[in-house]
């Protein structure tokens, strides 16, 4: 591991001088390729020098360990298990910052939430995931558009498609892919049970036209009036658009927006992310089988988390997370589950190497 990052070094220090050249300066493109690049490396190289001074302070407590004051020798020993736990840690970091990087991270998403089981109630907690991610979203200052929804009469959604955008988007959403179950008393419920509902979420990293060619050929786009909330507007033109892949058989269909052409454009975007997702995922499986059960989070049938109202509890069953929080993490407040998530998946990545 430390040849490979000497000479991940020697290319970072390349990298500084020809960021300080007056021809690379001159030049946006090469420049930002080049900031880039040493953005990128730059916790791998102060995690690595962090790691060389620690070793350099233990060989010099090491030779106060045959000092003749008793005191410096006892202090020496102490220091010395302080710099090898930091030693440790540091090489785990080291090893986490060395993990391949997901090609995805950077992406902005498509956030799909659906409504499962339970009907009306499931409706509902699809509105309340939709405020949730929204607002983490705006925590992060991260830029949030409704691509696509179907608002049922009682304020939920039978489905809601909403676009994430901003730095390192689906590097913190990936991991909420799959089953969202609810428990708690339904408002009409006069008896005061609790009902368990399920809510789907799935995370598409957005597909650019460069990442998934489509066929025009291969599109049936049918063109219809708008159904459900939205002024005078709806059924008064033919605005809503429904987008079907005839080789997938993926049908998308966009009336979000009161422009033809606009609706379009977006069910083309939903449309070129589930096909990305697709064939990645079929790659992946390609790849390796048993990474692909390692992660698990893309199975979209798995239940990976549930909001208990009663108890005022979340519990992620992935990692056996349980936070009395129920509210704050409603309002938004997701790293203290997204953060633990992350660090369990890079583990189980460090154990496959």
């Amino acid at each position: 591991m430390f040849e490979k990052i000497k000479e991940i070094e020697q290319h970072y220090d390349e990298i500084e001088k020809k960021l300080g050249l007056p021809e690379v300066i001159q030049n946006q493109e090469t420049y930002q390729k080049y900031a880039k690049e040493h953005s990128h490396l730059t916790p791998i190289i102060t995690t690595f020098r962090k790691h060389q001074s620690t070793q350099d302070e233990i060989e010099n407590n090491q030779s106060l360990l045959n000092d003749p004051d008793p005191e410096i020798r006892e202090l020496a020993k102490e220091e010395i298990e302080i710099l090898r736990s930091d030693l440790k840690q540091l090489e785990k970091k080291l090893k986490m910052n060395l993990l391949p990087k997901d090609p995805n991270d950077e992406k902005n998403i498509l956030l799909e939430i659906r409504a499962g089981t339970g009907g009306e109630e499931a409706a509902l907690f699809v509105a309340d995931l939709f405020k949730m991610y929204s607002r983490y979203a705006e925590l992060k200052k991260w830029k949030t558009e409704i691509l696509s929804q179907n608002i049922t009469g009682i304020g939920g959604f039978k489905e809601i498609i909403i676009l994430v955008e901003g730095q390192g988007v689906y590097s913190r959403f990936k991991y909420e892919s799959g089953v969202h179950r609810v428990q708690r008393v339904p408002e009409t419920e006069a008896q005061g049970r609790i009902h368990t509902s399920a809510v789907t979420v799935a995370v598409l990293p957005e597909a650019e036209e460069i990442d998934v060619k489509i066929n025009p050929e291969d599109l049936r786009i049918d063109v219809y009036r708008s159904s459900g909330p939205g002024g005078q507007h709806v059924n008064k033109t033919d605005s809503a658009v429904r987008i079907t892949h005839l080789p997938s058989g993926l049908v998308v269909t966009s009336q979000a927006q009161k422009s033809q052409h606009k609706n379009k454009d977006k069910a083309m975007k939903v449309l070129r992310s589930r096909l990305l997702d697709i064939q990645q995922t079929e790659q992946h499986s390609k790849i390796s089988e048993e990474r692909k059960n390692m992660v698990g989070s893309g199975d979209r049938s798995e239940r990976i988390r549930t909001y208990n109202f009663p108890q005022g509890r979340v519990t992620d069953h992935r990692i056996n997370l349980t936070l009395y929080k129920l509210e704050s993490v409603l309002q938004g407040e997701l790293d203290p589950i997204i953060n633990p998530l992350i660090t369990h998946f890079q583990t189980e990545e460090l154990k496959a190497q």
